[in-house]
């Protein structure tokens, strides 16, 4: 990765659409809107994202000083392929009715017309093109208030949890509050009153009720697979993950190929299914989707070429969906509870994240205590009805739908071990644990972090983690059913963890640095992400993408082949060769015949006996001499240069031993320091030991466990209660509103109809059964610390020395 704050443009500066204003191309971290002096002041008071991205050309900044909206022109890999340029200056959306809540999160829709201001109580759609101000050049957007009705108006009773944009739809938004309602709005027709609402209610009959088990904290929508493009899954705090399906937005438009596809597998595996269950759930959602799509019938019999087909209002008028949940891991028993389910994480469930890679369905689990969890849907989702539990419609004079409500229970269900005989069964799809990621952030004492997830544009393989010390990249290196759908034979690796910016102050992360994060990726393969500081300064980082998932066995191979090649290289001599140091070659005197001694030297044979002996001891040892002479001579410069550079080294290993001796005096006079603090940290070690408070005794078994009980109801027990009473206490105002501006209208027109007494007295009723649940939960608190203190003090008493 690179970090591309130095960058330099290199082209000359264009003009825009406008022929007014001239435009200048710089570096966007150097852009204007992102200097230290331009923000005034920090761009937010919390934890948020202030930045989004249409996927092509335009980059969003929420301006929380001046409630305004920032649009930048970027220019990617261009003119140098791993630069991130930007139009200055930037384009300035007003909105017409400025929000009055401070806005934490911004997210544009799927084809760019509209941006998504959050907050905790309030949302508000920004249309983002508007008409230009006659005052200045800002643009003044069109803006309306979603979910007002539903929502709280500043009492800080229900709050919203999270709202994202439909993956299929582009007016239709998706909203979870406290109050364990999701609901989705359609603001082409109303943006005040939600389209579809369901009620849910996550406890099974007959089991006990966990004030955890009914507190939701995050939601995404399904991808596009199968079944998973019409489903929701909601995250709930103690780590519970359930899934509603199917969930489609009344207008929307799919493919038709992939239509066809989930069609025919319900004809294929669920009708022909032996079991009786199976065949009944595959028979509901045909009807249901041959009613939601009414083409679908005509593109198998007629062979129309449609490509998209747009989702009719259609619900089932004496069924409602189940609360398919919770999903659990392969081979995990149905009566585990919570607690030892999430005994590997700390905390409680703050955020959640789908992630759909080729084949594979991932989900990410951010827990407080700074741990994910990775699982993999080890089967398909399915769609589930309740039978008999009919859903409330709101339909117009032609009988035609026009809204739904339905309540979504969780039933029991079997967790079968044998996953290819779960098909259409009613059974949640079981989890494959991958990973449980711990990202080491630094253990706080009270509170706890804020982690928020991301998916890389480019390679969905790779998560971000959003913290309050930074951002990390996890990198998913094995995926089950997409290695065996390519035939890799792959081993289970786990995910790779890089820090991608830290922003620890000396290792304290007191509070979120970061207020704004977005991934970018161009058409050629290159990735960065951009990050907003509070101070508003902007942070460009290029993303390593190539070779990223390559597996380890090539990389050993290589290091392999380099190890032997550099092997050989050495044993090869460079200076002299080995023929020259083996030696001469060995000479084969002729054997002499016993004639030959009596012949004379300066006789004709002995001449010729002499003449060839000096002729082998000539090619032998006088070309031998020659060539050890031609190649010292011709190594002698090699030489040379190998004694140079040993005399240089050995001047350096000099210099270095003079530093050491130089350095030597402060080493021994710091080993000295650390000696005498090692000693007076014995003695104090030694003086602690002798207090009475250290021979206390261990706690026990059943000590620790409930000892742990009580941290978890500490945790999560008691917010989600006080979140239920608050959500309680606002429906009882509400309804007091509404009962008596009904019984002022009926003593106006001097009709007496009975307001809803029965439902009030229910609800009064609840709250104090809350209340009740509430004081003896705080009564048990304060017997369990007594009991503790006259154990402490029980315990301070006997160690005490006898006088």
């Amino acid at each position: 990765m690179r970090i591309t704050l130095d960058l330099e443009p290199n082209s000359e500066p264009s003009r825009s659409q406008t022929p007014k204003d001239e435009v200048e191309w710089v570096p966007l971290p150097k852009h204007p809107l992102f200097t230290a002096t331009a923000g005034g002041g920090s761009a937010a008071t919390g934890a948020g994202n202030l930045l989004a991205w249409d996927g092509a050309s335009r980059l969003y900044f929420w301006d929380s000083n001046n409630n305004f909206l920032h649009r930048l022109s970027l220019r990617l890999g261009d003119p140098d392929p791993i630069s991130v340029f930007a139009a200055s200056p930037s384009k300035v959306l007003q909105a017409d009715v400025s929000p009055t809540f401070d806005v934490q999160k911004i997210s544009i829709n799927r084809n760019g017309t509209a941006m998504l201001l959050s907050g905790s109580e309030r949302l508000s759609v920004m249309y983002l093109y508007g008409r230009t101000s006659k005052k200045d050049v800002n643009l003044i957007c069109r803006t309306i208030t979603v979910g007002s009705q539903a929502y709280s108006t500043g009492s800080n009773d229900i709050r919203v949890l999270k709202a994202l944009w439909h993956p299929y739809s582009d007016t239709h938004l998706g909203i979870l509050s406290s109050d364990s309602v999701f609901r989705l709005f359609n603001l082409a027709v109303d943006p005040l009153q939600p389209e579809q609402e369901y009620y849910l209610q996550p406890v099974e009959p007959g089991r006990s009720r966990n004030a955890s088990s009914v507190c939701p904290v995050d939601f995404s929508f399904g991808g596009d697979h199968l079944w998973d493009r019409f489903s929701v899954l909601i995250l709930f705090s103690n780590g519970d993950i359930y899934v509603i399906c199917p969930v489609v937005p009344f207008g929307s438009l799919f493919k038709c190929e992939s239509l066809l596809e989930i069609y025919n597998d319900a004809h294929t595996f669920g009708l022909t299914s032996a079991n009786s269950v199976a065949a009944s759930n595959s028979k509901l959602a045909i009807s249901w989707f041959e009613a939601t799509f009414p083409e679908l019938q005509n593109q198998e019999t007629e062979g129309d070429n449609l490509s998209m087909l747009r989702a009719q209002a259609y619900a089932l008028f004496d069924a409602s969906l189940v609360l398919q949940g919770p999903l659990r891991r392969v081979g995990q028993g149905r009566n585990e509870d919570s607690v030892s389910r999430s005994a590997e994480c700390e905390g409680r469930a703050i955020s959640f994240l789908y992630n759909l890679v080729s084949k594979d369905s991932i989900l990410v689990t951010a827990w407080s205590g700074g741990q994910l969890q990775i699982d993999a849907l080890a089967d398909e989702i399915q769609p589930v009805w309740s039978i008999g539990s009919p859903p409330r419609l709101r339909v117009d004079s032609h009988d035609q739908i026009l809204g739904l409500a339905m309540i979504c229970e969780s039933i029991a269900s079997s967790c079968p071990e044998k996953l290819d005989h779960n098909a259409w069964s009613g059974n949640p799809p079981p989890l494959l644990r991958l990973a449980v990621v711990d990202l080491a952030l630094p253990k706080r004492a009270e509170s706890s972090y804020n982690i928020s997830l991301f998916i890389d544009t480019l390679m969905p393989e790779r998560i971000y983690s959003l913290h309050d010390g930074g951002i990390d990249s996890i990198v998913l290196h094995f995926l089950p059913f997409t290695s065996q759908t390519n035939g890799k034979d792959d081993t289970m690796r786990t995910p790779s963890v890089h820090p991608v910016l830290n922003t620890c102050q000396s290792g304290c992360t007191s509070e979120p640095s970061l207020c704004g994060f977005v991934s970018l990726s161009d058409s050629f393969g290159y990735s960065w992400i951009v990050a907003v500081t509070l101070s508003q300064e902007c942070v460009v980082l290029e993303m390593e993408t190539w070779n990223l998932l390559l597996p380890v066995s090539i990389e050993m191979e290589k290091k392999l082949i380099q190890s032997e090649g550099e092997s050989k290289e050495r044993d090869i001599p460079t200076i002299i060769s080995k023929e020259l140091l083996s030696g001469p070659k060995e000479v084969l005197v002729p054997r002499a015949s016993p004639s030959l001694r009596s012949v004379a030297a300066d006789s004709i044979e002995g001449r010729s006996t002499l003449h060839q002996y000096f002729r082998l001891f000539h090619e032998t040892y006088v070309e031998y001499a020659h060539k050890v002479h031609m190649e010292l001579k011709h190594h002698a410069p090699q030489l040379k240069r190998i004694i140079n550079g040993q005399y240089s080294r050995i001047g350096d290993a000099q210099q270095k031993l003079l530093k050491v001796e130089e350095k030597q005096s402060i080493l021994q006079k710091r080993i000295d320091c650390a000696i005498q603090m090692h000693d007076s940290l014995e003695e104090r070690l030694q003086q602690l030991r002798n207090l009475p408070c250290a021979h206390k005794k261990p706690l026990s078994t059943a000590e620790r466990q409930f000892k742990s009980e009580l941290d978890h109801f500490k945790e999560v027990e008691l917010d989600a209660l006080h979140s239920s009473v608050d959500a309680l206490s606002a429906r009882l105002r509400r309804h007091a509103q509404a009962s008596k501006s009904s019984h002022q209208q009926q003593k106006i027109s001097g009709k007496k109809i009975c307001a809803g007494d029965d439902q009030l007295s229910m609800l009064k009723s609840s709250l104090e059964k809350l209340s009740l649940v509430n004081t003896e939960n705080s009564k048990k608190v304060k017997v369990v610390e007594s009991t503790l203190r006259n154990k402490e003090r029980s315990s301070r008493e006997s160690s005490l020395p006898i006088l």
